[in-house]
Order: structure tokens, then sequence, then C-alpha cells
């Protein structure tokens, strides 16, 4: 094989090295995930442990494959590393982490969990990240060997970096969502070994030279010549000289990959509040990023090449180079900063030139204009860093650091970037101020003469204007006549309280997820009171996620239960208080008998050896990154095993935000650990409809008896009929699908594992292209789903409570048909016009009905004065209708006595 063919090869072999090293950081970083968690600890420990062992690797082994007279060994030996521990973690990864979780614990102290999750992680990836870290210095050694003049690393480090953007649109848009996580962890193994193939096949019998240089220093192509009459004080100078730049090479290269990765972590914090935060976001993201490095080391080579055969003095001005580099990317960082100041205009432009209104009308625009939010924010800075990063690794080679040195010291520092620019300095200085320092920081790195030059003082004056002119990077939509009342900058989201002009409290986190408002109390409520009362006698119950807290303090309001809630953002706990003080006692103390815990809701039921009566989930976004598995069967059977003996679980589902599709996956992945599960709605709203999945540990059916004895004996202070639940009717109401009809609604969809997260994948269709509107979605889905007695009740042999349950449930789809058709209106007897004959027929179907009943009743009253005899005739039909019920009698004696 010829030289320029082998060249050639390494340039393919570098690609399929990085496909394969992206595709497992995908695969280990969602596996990591199901036992570390979401909280930072596990974010942090996940990317410290993979840029660890990549550097680690490269400073351990990269000297000794600079020396060896056998490049090739090292090559294949670390390819074929990685791909047997890449084939054993498929197998070791299950048991491994099952055992550190149980060594975290359910509440671990914050230095526990930290200690276990950095180490355990690190030690867990090592032998695979550290042979990925020697790869680069390995082919780099082995190019070296076909080269006749000079060295460069950029080439290679281009394709291997493209081979990486192929790995992440690969596995983020094909490999994981088709074949699941194991299998795409083969996948890449399969590459790992081709390569080891290729490169037996290419450079086995290639001749290779053995560097004559000491190991950490320049190679013999590169070393300046000496004789042999050299005086002992002239070495001397010559290797003090040498170290002073290899110090202040390696130097420079660990600061610039600390400062890399940080503005990497920085901005894709901002663009998680004006992009959708997916699966698909951070994939696109990470692929701009690397495509703008692998476009900057590749245009830096050709410009050094040319340089060189021209004899250009600029290429070998090695100083005045290097600070221009450092002058241009910090100029390219305070632009793609700007970017992100227009970032929802950007957004909302580049929707609008794809033919989307904001709320998207196809995923191919909506993932459009992510990525042009990703190249605004980072085309401009990767494509220097791309050109700085090669630089400086050629001024390190000739200061005598071998070239695994250089990526090892440049790696360790990029492993420490999320912890301190995402955990330290966002929270203390936000975004703005911490963006801002990652330009002054390139500024800081070139030499004191280059800030007389345009190139460091301009971008150091429009730093210093921006730190002074610049609104911080928050974002938040306020509606008309609103306002901010709280904004917590954390490590992981921002998190929101805004008030509109009615008064009305909403939690958001990230501006783009709405958690609940102050106007959904009862709603809100009644998801707590639900699952809590199809319990007997309940003694404690945990609630999933925290949302405004109304849920769960809402359950905490009766004396006998006691509540724990755990929240994966501890902003979101700092807010909770605003919401839930209409529980507080006279002192404004918090709701008592709620116990709230920062943590991963995941993790804490798996590690947890708490049996609860009651556990509730809350409805999280599926397409939230991470929240997809909170709906796999494995977590699901996790939290039966929590449950106690005839223990009731409730995982609500946002059905706004869901599409059927990946409805009928979470169904099937919850039967599979509740079988005789069933679903109930949450209330009648068309708007954002939520539907719950409820399975008891004992799979029994409810005694409607128990039911009717366990409503009687509640404690809770505002009475249940302020949450609309009356009776045993409206409670066991609510039920829309039995067991049979959730089995019949969800057969042929795909089971939500660990291994093949598909509802992180499915869950985005909706959230960038809506398919239709919630209260469509709704109907159709009440459609298809149908509920029988005896699948629900003991007491199904008793028919008159058989017959009243089975016409409430007839009379409730009715209401909600009746519903569509409605449009709102401020006057009473425009509205009364428009319902008070279907709702009638509503209260025809099932005279127990109240949520038909209480409209009606609140209309006549409403028009007593304009149209008393109008309101008579309603009164005196609701009475007909409803005759065990006082209110409509008291209402119509009430309106005689008013009545002239």
């Amino acid at each position: 094989m010829s030289t320029a063919s082998r060249q050639r090869l390494a340039l393919w072999l570098m690609v399929a090295s990085g496909f394969a090293g992206l595709g497992y950081q995908i695969v280990w970083t969602q596996q990591s995930a199901l036992w570390l968690g979401h909280e930072s600890a596990a974010v942090l420990a996940v990317v410290a442990a993979f840029f660890g062992g990549l550097g680690l690797g490269a400073l351990a082994l990269g000297s000794r494959i600079e020396a060896s007279a056998q490049p090739v060994r090292w090559y294949v030996g670390c390819e074929l590393t990685i791909a047997v521990w890449g084939l054993l973690l498929a197998v070791l990864m299950a048991p491994v982490a099952d055992a550190l979780l149980g060594l975290v614990g359910a509440q671990p102290s914050p230095v526990w969990q930290w200690t276990v999750a950095f180490t355990g992680t690190f030690l867990l990836l090592l032998p695979a990240t550290a042979a990925m870290g020697a790869t680069l210095p390995a082919m780099e050694r082995l190019a070296a060997d076909l080269q006749r003049e000079g060295r460069s690393i950029a080439a290679l480090y281009a394709a291997n970096t493209l081979g990486a953007v192929a790995g992440v649109l690969a596995a983020a848009f094909w490999l994981v969502p088709e074949l699941g996580l194991i299998r795409t962890a083969m996948v890449c193994a399969g590459l790992n070994l081709l390569c080891a193939l290729g490169s037996v096949w290419a450079f086995g019998r290639a001749v290779t030279t053995v560097p004559t240089a000491a190991v950490g220093s320049s190679s013999t192509r590169d070393a300046p010549q000496t004789t042999g009459t050299t005086s002992h004080r002239a070495l001397a100078t010559h290797h003090t000289a040498g170290s002073s730049a290899a110090a202040a090479a390696l130097w420079r290269l660990g600061a610039t990959g600390l400062l890399g990765i940080g503005y990497e972590v920085l901005v894709v914090r901002v663009l998680s509040q004006v992009a959708e935060d997916t699966v698909y976001t951070f994939a696109l993201l990470l692929a701009v990023y690397l495509v703008g490095t692998a476009i900057g080391a590749a245009l830096w080579q050709r410009a050094s090449s040319s340089a060189n055969a021209m004899n250009s003095t600029v290429a070998t001005d090695t100083v005045r180079t290097r600070d221009r580099l450092l002058g241009a990317l910090a100029a390219a960082c305070l632009i793609g900063t700007a970017s992100l100041w227009g970032a929802e205009w950007l957004r909302d432009s580049a929707q609008q030139s794809f033919g989307m209104g904001k709320s998207g009308a196809g995923m191919g625009g909506a993932l459009a204009a992510e990525v042009i939010l990703a190249l605004a924010a980072f085309a401009l800075p990767t494509v220097v860093m791309g050109a700085l990063f090669s630089q400086l690794t050629t001024e390190a080679h000739r200061a005598g650091v071998s070239f695994g040195r250089a990526l090892g010291v440049n790696t360790l520092a990029a492993a420490a970037a999320p912890l301190v620019f995402g955990v330290l300095l966002v929270p203390a200085l936000g975004a703005k101020f911490t963006l801002l320092l990652v330009a002054a920081c390139y500024l800081l790195l070139a030499v004191v003469s280059s800030w007389r030059r345009p190139i460091v003082w301009l971008p150091a004056a429009a730093t210093a204007a921006l730190a002074f002119g610049a609104p911080p990077l928050a974002f938040v939509d306020l509606p008309e006549g609103g306002k901010l009342l709280i904004y917590r900058e954390g490590v992981m989201a921002a998190v929101s309280v805004v008030e509109d002009a009615g008064g009305v409290s909403r939690l958001r986190i990230n501006n783009r997820q709405q958690e609940g408002s102050s106007a959904t109390l009862l709603v809100d409520g009644r998801q707590a009171l639900l699952p809590v009362l199809l319990h007997p006698h309940p003694q404690r119950a945990l609630f999933l996620g925290l949302g405004t807290g109304i849920t769960a303090a809402t359950a905490a309001q009766d004396p006998t239960i006691r509540v724990d809630a755990v929240e994966l953002l501890p902003e979101v706990i700092e807010t909770s208080p605003h919401f839930t003080q209409v529980f507080g006692d006279a002192d404004g103390e918090p709701v008592p008998r709620l116990n709230l815990m920062a943590g991963d809701a995941r993790r804490h039921v798996r590690a947890s050896s708490q049996h609860y009566d009651v556990i509730v989930s809350d409805n999280f976004h599926p397409a939230r990154s991470g929240s997809g598995s909170l709906y796999t069967v494995e977590h699901f059977a996790a939290v039966r095993e929590r449950l106690a003996q005839g223990g009731v679980f409730c995982q609500w589902l946002p059905l706004h935000q869901l599409d059927l599709p990946t409805l009928r996956s979470i169904v099937r992945s919850f039967q599979a650990a509740f079988p005789q599960g069933m679903a109930i709605l949450a209330s009648n709203s068309l708007e954002t409809p939520v539907i719950g999945l409820v399975g008891r540990a004992d799979g029994a059916r409810f005694d409607v008896g128990a039911l009717r004895a366990r409503l009687s004996a509640s404690q809770l202070p505002q009475g249940l009929a302020t949450y609309g639940i009356d009776d045993e009717y409206a409670l066991l109401g609510s039920i829309v699908a039995g067991p049979r009809s959730l089995a019949v609604f969800a057969a042929n969809a795909p089971l939500n594992t660990d291994d093949h997260p598909v509802v992180a994948y499915l869950a985005p269709r909706i959230t960038y292209a809506p398919d239709s509107l919630p209260r469509d979605r709704l109907v159709e889905l009440l459609a298809q789903l149908k509920v029988s007695p005896d699948e629900v009740i003991t007491d199904a042999g008793d028919a008159p409570v058989a017959d009243r349950l089975t016409a409430y449930w007839a009379a409730r789809t009715r209401f909600i048909e009746v519903g569509r058709s409605v449009r709102p209106s401020g006057d009473a007897v425009a509205m009364l016009s428009q319902v008070r004959e279907p709702l009638l027929g509503v209260l025809r179907i099932s005279a127990d009905f109240r949520p038909a009943y209480d409209p009606l009743l609140r209309m006549a009253m409403a028009i007593g004065r304009s149209d008393p005899q109008a309101a008579q005739s309603l009164l005196i039909e609701l009475d007909r209708l409803q005759p065990a019920r006082a209110d409509a009698r008291q209402a119509l004696l009430r309106l005689e006595a008013a009545t002239p």
C-alpha cells in the first residue's frame, strides 16, 4: 500500500474511532444516569469520568507510544481494549450499577454521593476511556512515520472530530431509538474491531522508525541538531528554555481546554431556556460544536501547509499567530454570547422562515431552528478553538512535549469545566458574567506585548462594555401587565415564578415548562386526593416530583398521613412556599407532615428501603431530558416494590404534552409492572387534560363500601366536596379505563425500557410539531377506552351500584364531548343558551354527575335578577333531576322570595 493510501486510511480510521467514541459516550451517559440519577453530581460524574479517563490515558500512554518502535501495536491494543470493555459493560453495567446504587443510598450526604458517583463512574469506564485517550496519540505517531517533513495532528484531529459528529447524530436519531443502548454499544465495539483490523492491514508491515529523542521530547524529525562541541552550559541553557516553553505550552493547553468546554456548558445552559431541551436538542448542539472544531483544525492544517510551502515568516512567528488566535477566539466568544440575547427572536424568525408558527408545525423545521441557534452561538468560536488547539499542540511539540501529554493536559482540564463553570460560577455570577469571563480569560493567555494590538484590546473593550451595559442572560416571558416574583438560577436549571395581571402565579423551569399555578389549586389537589382516597387507610405517602407543591401539600393536610416528596431541583423546593402558603399555619410555617427531599426520584425509589401506602408520581413532561426514565418498565417495577401491602400507585401523565403513540408505549410499560392497572382522569379539563395510571400492589379491585367509609372518615380541613369528590361515585367516576381496555389500547406499542428508552425519542415529536389540540386527543382517547364495573369494584354484582357507576362514566364522556363545542363567554345568559340543554342531557344520563349540575346552578343564580323566569325554570328542572340535593331547592326559594 502506498504512503498516500495509508495516510487516507489513517483519516478514515480516525473517523470510525471518533464515531464509536461519541456513540459510547451517549450510551454510557444514559446508562449511568439510571443509577446516578439526574442531579448535578450525576451529570458531572459522567462527564468527569469520560474526559478524565481520556486525559489520563493520553498522559499515561502518550509518551510510551511516542517512544515506541511499534506504535501500530499500541493503536491495535487500544482499539481492542475499547471494544472488549464496551462489550463487557453491556453485561456488567446493570449489576455493578445496582451495587453502586446501594452504596450511595436513598438520602446520602453530598460528600458521600459525590464521592461514590465520581469514583464509581470513573473506575467503571476507565479501561475504555483511557484506551480512547491513547488512540489519537497512537495514530498521530503512526501517521508521523509516513511523513517526510514535519508533524501535524490537525488533520487527524479533524477527522476524529467529524467521526464524533456522525456518532452523536447517528446515536440520537437512529441507533438508540431503533436498537437500544446495548446494541448501539455493540455497533460501536464492532467499529473498534474494524479499526484494529484496518490498522494491522495498513500499518502492520510498514517500516517504523525508532525515535532517538528522549521520551517526552520532540522526535528526531523536528529536533534541533547539535554538535559534540556543545558546552554543558549551552546544553543547560537549552534545557531550561525548553522546559519553560514546555510548561507554558501545557499551561495554555490546559487553560484552553477548561475554557472551551466551559463555553459549551454555558451556551447549552442558556439555550435550554429557548430550545426545547430534548435528547435531540443536546445532540444537535454537541454536533455543531464538534463540527466547528473539526473545521477549525482542518483550516489551520491547510493554512499551515500553504505557509510552509511558501516559506512564509507568518507561519514561523509562533507567538504572534497564537495571540492572534486567542484574540480572535475571545472576539468570537463575544459574538456567540451576543447571539444569545437575540436567541428568542432568532428562533421565532427561523421557524417563520420554515413556514411554522411559534408552537411549531413540523419537527424538521423545529430542529432546523435549533441548529440555527447552535450555529449562531458555536460556529465562530469553535472554528477558532479547533485552530488554536492545533497551534498549541504544534508549539508543545516544538518545546519537546509529546502529543499524548499535550492532549492529556487539555482533556483533564476540560473534565473540570462542568464543575467550575456549571456548579461554581453560574450560580454565583450568572450566565452573562461567566460567559464574559471566558472571553476575558482567553485574552489573559496572550503575552503582555500583544495587548497593544487591536486583536486583543478591542475584544477586551467589548467585554467590559457588555459587562456594564448588557442585561442578564435570563429568559422569562412576562404576560402583559405581569411581573417576575421569584427567579433562581441553579446548577441545572433556572426556576421562576411569574404573576399575570390577574394575580395568578405560575411556576416555570427554564422558561419553557409551566409546572402549575395558583389558579389550579383544586385540580392539583385532586391529583393527590384521588389516589390517596383509593387506599382504605393510608399512613405514609411518597410524591415523586414537587411542582408548585400543592399536590403533596394537599395530601399532608390529612393529619393521619405522613408525606415525603422528592424533587430534583432544589430551586423548585425553595419556590414552593409561595404556592403552599395557603396551607400554612398562623405563624407562616411550612406545611406540617410534609418532608421535602432534594434528589432524583428514580434513584430514591430504587435506593430506599421504606414502604409506602400511596406513591404518586408527578406528570413529568416525557420529552424533557431525563424524564423518559421515569416511565420505564424497570422504574414501574421498582415503584411496585416500594408499595406496602395493598398500596396504591398513581402515575400522572400530561395528555396535553403527549401524543397517543407515546402514551401507548407508557401504558404498555406500566401494565408490565401493574397488569391490573386502570386509567383515571384528574379533572374534566379540555385544555390541560391529565390522565393517571393507577395500580395496586396486590392487583385487587376496589370495595365500594370501604371507599364510602374512607370518604366519611376523611379529616381533610377543606372538605372533599371542595375538590369535587362528594361521594364514592365521584371518586370511582374518575376512572376511564380498566385493565382489559388498556391492554387493547397499548397492545402493539413498544415497551419503554432502560435499554430501549423509546419514550425519550417518541415524546419530542409532539413538542416540536403538535399534531392535534389537547381536547381532540382527549376525546379520541376516551373513544378508544372502555371500563366495566367488574374490572373496577368487588361489588359488581350489586346491580344498583354497578348501574349508577356505569351511568356516571357515560355522563362524564358526554360532558367532555359537549365541552368541545362550548365557546367561553362572560355573559351568563349567552353561556346558558349554549349549555343548558346539553348539560341537562348529561344529568339525565346520571343525576350523580355534579360537574354538570354545579355550573347550571351557578348560572341560574347569576341570571336570577335579569331573567327570573328562566332561572326559576332551570332550578325546577335541576331539583327534579337531583331531588336528593337541596342546593337547587334552596336557590329556588331564595329566588321566589326576592321576586316581587
